[in-house]
């Protein structure tokens, strides 16, 4: 996908979602590529310890009782840092690799609470049939971006983000199934195509919800303006 003219903001739609974060893609790539190598990083760990407790070696079941803390506590802050940053790079703001680290410091436990919330609706979801749960992940996409770039509460960021993908459902659907094809497409590429792969994809989520909120700020100004009049 190239785009002849640059896209000045993305669009609500799957096709335009994806154009646009190609194009961004390219202006901060080195920024996003140390963003996913870092998270790779972190998440690596985690699945060595896995497997090996799959295997059967009963000394793994304490570090998996570790690694399910360090999933629960640490990562989310990573994952959500990392959504913050992508988003930056959507909207042509200036990325600072501090700020995948900054929840640390703040927001940290509604970033947590936001972590766990949208694991037991979602979880809550595939156990009632597959499907509920497909429909509640779409509809909550939005958490991450809502707690790390409005500091919203836990709750407040799950209705928000209902509200906000209402009518917007099946075009996350889409992009997901798209992100899988991108996905196999880059491990075909070498492998190493992965990493544009997750960068793609990252970045064209991040660019749904700034097309989304964008809208609405723009209603919200028409709204205001014709109440002043």
């Amino acid at each position: 996908m190239s785009t002849t003219t640059e896209l000045k903001t993305p669009q609500t739609t799957v096709s335009g979602s994806y154009g646009y974060a190609w194009q961004q893609m390219w202006k901060y790539f080195l920024y996003l590529f140390l963003i996913i190598v870092i998270i790779g990083f972190a998440q690596s760990p985690g699945s060595a310890i896995s497997n090996a407790a799959r295997d059967g070696d009963s000394e793994m079941i304490l570090l998996q009782m570790v690694f399910g803390a360090y999933w629960l506590l640490i990562l989310p802050i990573l994952d959500f840092g990392a959504d913050l940053l992508f988003l930056r790079a959507m909207r042509n703001e200036k990325i600072d690799l501090k700020e995948l680290f900054a929840g640390f410091k703040s927001n940290y436990l509604n970033i947590i609470l936001a972590h766990l919330i949208w694991v037991a609706i979602v979880g809550i979801g595939f156990v009632f049939l597959v499907v509920p749960g497909i429909i509640l992940a779409c509809r909550l996409a939005f958490i991450p971006y809502l707690v790390m770039d409005k500091n919203m509460e836990p709750v407040a960021a799950v209705e928000k983000s209902w509200e906000m993908t209402k009518g917007h459902g099946w075009k996350i659907f889409g992009m997901a199934l798209l992100a899988i094809l991108i996905v196999i497409a880059g491990l075909i590429f070498f492998i190493v195509g992965i990493f544009f792969a997750i960068i793609w994809v990252s970045g064209a989520f991040a660019a749904l919800y700034h097309a989304i909120d964008l809208e609405e700020q723009s209603k919200l100004n028409e709204n205001g303006n014709s109440v002043e009049e």
